[in-house]
């Protein structure tokens, strides 16, 4: 197991390693999807509802706005320093883009689940906080892949080991765009043109055979939301980070057993952070010595330092009234959590086997199913992922009949889904850059800009798109905003 402080080795890029069960998982986008954090529907013990508008405007050290795991780590980390701390979250739950539900009898993650020993500081708060773990890696039966005009089961070795060529071929030349892959910018002078590609640029530069292509841009596809919108940066950065390989391929391995929701609990629970629930921010003004936070009901708050840890699709939903530098209007119009990312938990019956397929980057409503569960009854939970806006996730007669063009015997009993891109409080689902969002906006997006802070796993440094990155943004937020406050706050004693 990885100590809290292991970094990847960086530079020793991909060997032609098979890609095993966890090639086609993580092309699922499972690791992407934990863009973020992990939430439960419980109350927080120190959560309390914004509905008394006649309380006045209560006096902060810090405020952070947003819930999900860079908004605890901020909030956990400014409190642990003795500052009044509060967390606003506009949802009647903590997680954010994640969240822990019931399913058939089964607990299940209706956005991120796994974790990796590469993820340090997750890993280290899991270990922590005495919860164990589950390694999901029972092989498939077969892997079903594009084949001609339709799919066919291929044995996973032999596709496996293809399907690991490809990516090796995918990021050859790679290797030097990330020597530091926790500090993505410093070879800035290296990214000026790979930052420019597309994912289908890239593809498009590997002139392959139109079997190989269609079975790597399902692949890449799922990880951009399109091949034409995602960054082949991007993508580069999550191998720099695995450092190989083999690690990238098995992102997806390891769950807490209490659920990612029991995670994110147990880490508010370590200080007293005060948190209202249901208090969705309207705007937040910087007055220069101050930062006013007004919500949506007419509740104002004040605080020294305010750090924003929203998903950046959703930053122009927000005021910022005393402005802020155009990179963030740009990242947020733009987006840069995939769109219309659907997670779709089906309770399958029929001789389906235990299967994983991956569908081609056009025409496939359903881009990527992996096997999670065997019931009691015989039946299987399955998990699917859609990118396709015209997909009804509600619908079990529309995911039965997506299902199908993998495995026609299939017959969907039950479905729960959840589409983040139609969330108004995610506005997308994992993260994952665009070209040029890299270089052009990444830096200004880190740094204070006033009494303000940013965090995320949208603007993380290391881990984007990954639990491991919203708790290492948030934790840099809380350390930039702690030098505001303390030094507002001793202002005001020397003042006084």
């Amino acid at each position: 197991m990885a100590s809290e402080n292991h970094t990847p080795v960086a530079g020793t890029f991909p060997s032609r390693t098979p890609a095993r069960r966890r090639t086609v998982l993580k092309a699922a986008g499972l690791a992407t999807l934990a863009a973020t954090a992990v939430g439960t529907a419980a109350r927080s013990a120190h959560a309390m509802d914004d509905t008394d508008a006649s309380r006045p405007p209560e006096p902060y050290d810090v405020i952070v706005v947003g819930a999900g795991f860079a908004g605890v780590a901020a909030a956990r980390a400014v409190r642990a320093q003795g500052l009044r701390t509060l967390l606003l979250e506009a949802r009647d739950r903590i997680g954010g883009r994640t969240w822990t539900d019931t399913f058939a009898g089964e607990r299940v993650e209706m956005g991120g689940a796994w974790v990796h020993p590469v993820h340090t500081r997750v890993w280290h708060e899991i270990q922590s906080h005495g919860i164990s773990f589950v390694a999901d890696d029972t092989p498939p039966d077969q892997l079903i892949l594009p084949s001609g005009n339709g799919y066919a089961p291929f044995s996973p070795t032999e596709a496996g080991t293809r399907l690991g060529e490809l990516l090796t071929d995918f990021f050859a030349g790679s290797e030097a765009y990330f020597p530091r892959p926790h500090d993505p910018l410093h070879r800035i002078d290296l990214l000026a043109e790979p930052d420019r590609l597309t994912l289908r640029d890239r593809l498009d530069q590997l002139r392959l055979s139109p079997q190989d292509d269609a079975w790597l841009n399902g692949h890449t596809a799922t990880a951009g939301g399109t091949n034409t919108r995602g960054a082949y940066t991007a993508l580069v950065r999550q191998l720099a980070l695995s450092g190989d390989l083999a690690t990238y391929n098995g992102l997806n391995t390891y769950r807490p057993v209490t659920g990612m929701g029991g995670l994110i609990t147990a880490m508010l629970a370590d200080q007293p952070v005060t948190v209202r629930l249901g208090a969705p921010v309207a705007a937040v003004t910087d007055t220069g010595t101050r930062v006013l936070v007004d919500t949506r009901a007419g509740q104002r708050y004040s605080a020294s330092a305010v750090v924003v840890a929203v998903p950046a699709n959703t930053w122009n939903t927000i005021a910022f009234r005393s402005g802020l530098p155009r990179e963030f209007t740009a990242a947020s119009t733009a987006g840069i959590a995939v769109p219309h990312a659907k997670k779709i938990w089906m309770k399958v019956r029929g001789d389906v086997g235990r299967f994983i397929a991956q569908g081609a980057e056009t025409g496939a409503p359903l881009i990527g199913v992996v096997p999670h569960t065997t019931l009691a009854d015989g039946s299987r939970l399955m998990i699917g992922f859609s990118v396709d806006p015209a997909l009804d996730h509600t619908s079990t007669a529309q995911v039965q009949a997506a299902l199908r063009r993998f495995v026609p015997q299939a017959v969907v009993e039950g479905i729960k889904s959840q589409d983040w891109g139609g969330d108004p409080y995610a506005r997308g689902g994992w993260s994952f850059m665009r070209p040029l969002q890299l270089t052009r906006q990444l830096r200004t997006l880190q740094q204070p800009h006033g009494r303000l802070v940013f965090a995320g796993s949208d603007i993380a440094a290391g881990w984007s798109g990954f639990v491991e990155g919203a708790v290492e943004s948030g934790e840099h937020a809380a350390t930039l905003a702690l030098e505001l406050a303390t030094t507002t706050r001793s202002a005001s004693l020397v003042a006084g």
